[in-house]
């Protein structure tokens, strides 16, 4: 391996750990990430002459932190920094203290987890800061799978490490009701990341796996830092398990693949044996899996399970469902659930639960709600009317590969019933 690229390799595992340890010298998110691109400059000049170092990760993260070090140490403020820090500031290359106190879970990676995902940011910028600190994703890289120019994605990180800063966020874990506040906050920031993957919102690709890949690895690190929190068990479990499903969601030109035609043998066995892992983890808990993240991973340990589409225990499905709905109420969860009801008792009794959804707002050009529809009116015989909506889920639909999967199924359901074919969405048809 080269030198630059041992660098760029190097750099992307460990970048996260390098900032977070310079953080919690420095203080600052925005400061720490500058000092360690010095530190990965530093490497692009040295290594091609000297070689790669034994350990790489060790000398980029000690050149970061003797940089930081010297940093602090030029401000008039040192004294003051140091008395913040209580106790000196290290030299060497090394794990931080044991903490005195077993609720101060002292882990700068943790800590910087808690920044990055901290409720004054929006969601956009939360996620965005998130890929660039600890993903290790460059501005273009995170801007490519967001389909937003690369500008905004710059703007974003910008202004978010200025309104950490604005805000005097501390660079720590927060303790009691703050830490769960938090907590929730980085669950969801790590859960959204996964699900741009796993069903992208617009674009021409449905699946976008970096996305689901770097999720996994955040989430990990999570389950790593916070073994009692069922939650994050909980969501580990859950992406572990539709992450298993990836290399059968899509066909070989890349058009989604619904979960009825998948084929089972696709599935990552291994991802299924960490997801059950995970989810007995969460049981294992205080508390254990009722939260909404382990919830939805007894979902989809329910798909895992059965063997083909028709063996799936709907019945079973259903009631989670109705119980995740209970802890966190939301439209799409009860459209969900409509589903598995369908499954479970028929056609009749999910359309039911469809149509009582028909004007809730948040609906309203949400394209899953036409496409379910379109869904139980066919297995109900009433073609036409599935065609209209499916028709009108492509058209609310960003994504071309879903797209063009609607259309199709428009497009077979008209053959059926003799009309005429479907048109593409903006084609003038009225």
């Amino acid at each position: 391996m080269n030198a630059p690229h041992a660098v760029e390799t190097v750099f992307r595992i460990e970048s996260g750990r390098i900032i977070a340890a310079v953080a919690r010298i420095v203080r600052d998110v925005g400061l720490a990430e500058e000092l360690a691109q010095d530190a990965l400059v530093a490497a692009l000049e040295q290594w091609p002459e000297s070689g790669v170092p034994d350990r790489p990760g060790a000398w980029l993260m000690a050149t970061a932190r003797r940089r930081a070090i010297d940093l602090v140490r030029r401000r008039e403020t040192y004294a003051r920094k140091l008395a913040e820090l209580g106790r000196a500031v290290p030299d060497s290359v090394g794990p931080p203290p044991e903490p005195a106190d077993p609720e101060d879970i002292d882990d700068d990676l943790l800590r910087l987890v808690f920044t990055a995902c901290h409720p004054v940011l929006s969601a956009d910028a939360r996620i965005a800061l998130t890929l660039r600190l600890l993903g290790g994703l460059t501005t273009a890289e995170i801007a490519r799978a967001f389909l937003v120019p690369e500008p905004t994605i710059a703007q974003r990180v910008v202004r978010a490490k200025r309104a950490l800063a604005k805000a005097g966020v501390p660079f720590e874990v927060p303790y009691g009701a703050d830490r769960a506040a938090r907590l929730d906050s980085v669950l969801e920031v790590i859960y959204l990341i996964f699900n741009e993957g796993y069903a992208a919102t617009a674009g021409d690709d449905w699946l976008r796996p970096g996305l689901c890949e770097d999720a996994l690895r955040l989430v990990r690190v999570l389950s790593g830092l916070m073994p009692k929190e069922a939650e994050v068990h909980g969501l580990a479990a859950l992406l572990e398990l539709q992450a298993s499903r990836t290399a059968a969601r899509t066909g070989p030109e890349g058009a989604p693949v619904l979960l009825a035609d998948q084929n089972r043998a696709r599935w990552s066995r291994l991802l299924i044996r960490r997801g059950f892992a995970a989810l007995e983890r969460a049981a294992g808990c205080p508390g254990g899996p009722r939260g909404p993240y382990a919830l939805q991973a007894a979902i989809a340990a329910c798909h895992a399970r059965a063997a083909t589409y028709e063996e799936t225990d709907w019945a079973a499905i259903a009631v989670l469902y109705g119980r995740l709905a209970r802890v966190a109420p939301s439209p799409v969860v009860e459209l969900n659930r409509a589903v598995a009801v369908s499954r479970a008792e028929g056609p009749e009794a999910g359309l039911a639960l469809v149509d009582a959804l028909a004007a809730e707002p948040a609906l309203k050009s949400y394209h899953l709600l036409p496409s379910v529809r379109g869904d139980l009116l066919l297995r109900l015989g009433r073609d036409t009317e599935a065609r209209a909506e499916f028709e009108r889920a492509a058209r609310l639909t960003r994504n071309e590969r879903e797209r063009a999967l609607l259309l199709e199924r428009a497009g077979r359901t008209a053959e059926f019933t003799g009309g005429p074919p479907a048109e593409a969405p903006g084609s003038g048809t009225p």
